[in-house]
């Protein structure tokens, strides 16, 4: 069968994964309320780049039933897999206790969901409360995608790593690291990443890219982050939080197609 995409004597990256269901090489797109037809429209143009969608903070609260499950269905359908923000999960634990957990997750697998995200970024947990919380999510049919550190205080790289194997070894299938631990002063911290990646298995690991969210985040310190993430880990590095209108931005720079073009010149 030809080949569907046009330029195919371009070649592209021999390191970065093309065929989904991906192991590695992840794309996680954030959803900021995306409306049925803008985010059918966004997965027939970039469906292909992505892997998994987050309904953001706790917005899944505020769609219609219906409305909620259709979206579920068409990201299944393009082969995406929707999740939970961790923020839902740290709002039920936080205003109505950990007896309210196991009905949160049981409905949201019944909804669709087959992924949660389980963060502390308004609520300190422990380790054995990380462990107790995937086991819950296990135990509703959910995997887990564990976030760690802070958006407010900077994490030394053995704090990080120490809450990473916790999720690990409790039985989370990727670890989230929160971007705003590797940004400072309006730069990356390349220094915090090589310390991480020292020790833990980057591919199930997925870097958060920072937003708005985060006091004096900038468009140019999202791409700078972004630029580094392929530069030190590759095309198949695992990124998280891209937005919708991103997608297609993001793989061309994984791929060396984006606007700084090749870091160096590959033939004579």
């Amino acid at each position: 069968m030809p080949d569907q995409h046009p330029f195919a004597a371009i070649e592209l990256p021999s390191g970065r994964s093309t065929t989904k269901p991906r192991k590695t090489g992840l794309t996680m797109m954030a959803d900021w309320g995306l409306p049925l037809h803008h985010q059918e429209d966004i997965l027939e143009l970039g469906g292909d780049y992505v892997d998994f969608a987050k309904i953001v903070t706790g917005s899944a609260r505020l769609y219609k039933r219906g409305y909620l499950t259709d979206k579920l269905a068409l990201y299944r359908y393009a082969g995406v897999r929707p999740f939970i923000g961790g923020q839902f999960f740290e709002y039920v634990l936080a205003n109505q206790g950990w007896q309210a957990v196991a009905p949160f997750l049981a409905e949201a697998r019944n909804l669709g969901f087959e992924t949660i995200e389980i963060s502390d970024n308004c609520i300190p947990l422990s380790n054995e409360d990380r462990a107790r919380a995937v086991a819950l999510a296990l135990e509703n049919g959910l995997s887990v995608m564990g976030e760690v550190g802070s958006k407010d205080e900077a994490s030394e790289a053995a704090e990080l790593i120490g809450q990473a194997e916790a999720f690990f070894a409790a039985g989370a299938e990727l670890v989230l690291v929160e971007a705003a631990e590797l940004v400072e002063g309006g730069r990356p911290k390349p220094e915090l990443l090589a310390e991480l990646r020292a020790v833990l298995d980057f591919d199930r690991v997925m870097v958060e890219l920072p937003g708005p969210w985060i006091s004096g985040v900038t468009l140019s310190l999202i791409q700078d982050l972004k630029k580094a993430l392929v530069r030190e880990l590759g095309p198949d590095v695992n990124i998280a939080n891209v937005h919708a209108e991103d997608l297609i931005a993001t793989e061309a720079l994984r791929v060396g197609l984006g606007v700084v073009g090749p870091t160096q010149r590959l033939v004579d």
